[in-house]
């Protein structure tokens, strides 16, 4: 990979992924380190990050933390599935959206939640943020929040009574990195009596951890009401 002009991510992102094409680089190899195609390539590295992403997304390759970058084996096709703004989802649907703050305040962080920041064991305090987002005044989704406070600590002068959290973040924190969980859960007692349904009711969780770079940002549980219907794109 040589050239002589500056590219975009774009312009980097095809030279790599004709590499892989033509054989360059098989299923399973791995990639040169970012640094040294941004040297190749004469662009800077945020440039290759921002191709490498693309690329990961697409299901071309897979990026792992101190692992590297391979083409991967068995190369997928991924849906498109953006972080969405709740107001604007249900506005999208012919909702009429409203907000409620049910809990804020900074709190040790629990074991699971330094498991999905990938922090390790450490105490640190972060803020618990509980709201509950309706369409046309009946619960539509329960968010229970994380937020890092060494990466955010704008969030401590929030008026979250009358901003979400999901908004201000989405808007002011764009995110590196995304992971993505789907599952199902049983309605507990406060959970049922917060989305007006019957304690045991299966109900679809979308939990979410972003970071920028390795900082995490926030970790979130969006625990739907019923009837809820999840839309990608491919």
């Amino acid at each position: 990979m040589t050239t002589s002009s500056r590219l975009s991510w774009k312009d980097v992102r095809d030279e790599i992924h004709d590499a892989i094409l033509t054989g360059r680089y098989a299923p399973g190899d791995r990639l040169p380190r970012d640094a040294d195609i941004a040297e190749d390539l004469n662009c800077a590295r945020s440039t290759v990050q921002r191709a490498m992403q693309d690329l990961s997304d697409s299901g071309l390759i897979e990026r792992r933390r101190k692992g590297g970058t391979r083409v991967r084996r068995d190369p997928v096709t991924r849906a498109t599935l953006d972080i969405p703004i709740t107001r604007r989802e249900v506005e999208q649907k012919g909702g009429r959206y409203s907000y409620q703050l049910l809990h804020s305040a900074e709190e040790p962080a629990p074991r699971e939640v330094l498991a999905a920041f990938e922090l390790g064991t450490a105490p640190r305090q972060m803020q618990r943020v509980e709201a509950l987002h309706l369409s046309d005044g009946k619960p539509y989704l329960l968010e229970d929040r994380w937020i890092c406070l060494e990466t955010v600590p704008e969030i401590r002068d929030l008026d979250l009574q009358r901003e979400s959290a999901n908004e201000w973040l989405v808007v002011n924190k764009p995110y590196s990195r995304c992971d993505v969980k789907f599952y199902a859960i049983s309605a507990d007692d406060h959970v049922a009596d917060v989305l007006q349904t019957a304690p045991g009711a299966a109900l679809f969780v979308i939990e979410r951890t972003t970071w920028i770079d390795t900082a995490p940002i926030t970790t979130v549980k969006g625990i739907t009401a019923p009837g809820y219907q999840l839309l990608t794109t491919t």
